[in-house]
């Protein structure tokens, strides 16, 4: 194996493992003795890579746009493309052009060969009906998300009847075909699905309820484990969760 080879493999090690990674583990998955392992973490961090950590310890990675060029098998690329395009057919405005920025930088931090695979991928992701349009501030709502704080929402359910809701936002999905939020109802009391294109007047509210955003998310998958009829992998894939 090339120096140059090596170095993308450690720089792969690095991103997979669980940070700190011991040396030991390093130098087994590039085949190379702790010696030439401790060199080339240095000739890495020469090159712009910033790697905390020290021998007997553990490395850390921390990516950086003064990295090498970064190298994916030719499949990687195609599936990078495809979720990516996927996410511009089906994503809020906002996400897709985020998703077609991302796929340009990519291609610009890319060997040549390989941007031209980018560029020209096999696969694509297409959709004939347009998912509808949420009708509120998406790109609010996500931040509501990630910051664990409650929303306000009026809302017209599947049988047309209208309501004022707070909920604790918890992931966003894409699901049969249109945007929807999975979160705890206070009018409710349960876990509820609120599609994207039934909202309005969303707002941010100052009540916050943090740390619990990822534990809240478990309980709704667990929960949606138990009802529907047939068995998911809740890591993988979201179902709908009925309206009321």
């Amino acid at each position: 194996m090339s120096r140059t080879a090596r170095l993308f493999q450690l720089m792969q090690s690095l991103r997979r493992h669980a940070p700190p990674v011991t040396a030991r583990q390093l130098a087994d998955d590039t085949g190379v003795s702790l010696r030439t392992l401790y060199r080339d973490i240095d000739s890495l961090r020469g090159l712009g890579a910033v790697i905390d950590g020290t021998a007997g310890y553990g490395y850390a990675l921390t990516e950086d746009a003064a990295l090498p060029p970064m190298m994916f098998e030719d499949e990687e690329i195609e599936a990078i493309v495809l979720g990516l395009r996927e996410v511009q057919a089906v994503a809020d405005p906002a996400l897709a052009q985020s998703a077609r920025n991302a796929l340009a930088k990519l291609q610009a931090r890319l060997p040549g060969t390989q941007a031209h695979r980018l560029q020209y991928a096999v696969l694509h992701a297409k959709r004939i009906v347009q998912p509808p349009v949420p009708t509120v501030d998406v790109r609010a709502l996500r931040q509501a998300t990630w910051d664990e704080r409650t929303i306000q929402l009026d809302y017209i359910d599947a049988e047309d009847r209208a309501s004022t809701r707070r909920v604790d936002p918890l992931s966003i999905v894409f699901l049969k075909d249109t945007h929807n939020l999975i979160g705890w109802c206070h009018l409710r009391q349960a876990y509820r699905n609120f599609r994207l294109d039934r909202m309005q007047n969303l707002t941010v509210t100052e009540t916050s309820f943090r740390p619990r955003r990822v534990p809240m998310l478990r309980a709704a998958l667990e929960e949606l484990q138990h009802c529907w009829p047939e068995p998911l992998n809740i890591d993988a894939q979201m179902v709908e969760l009925s309206e009321s």
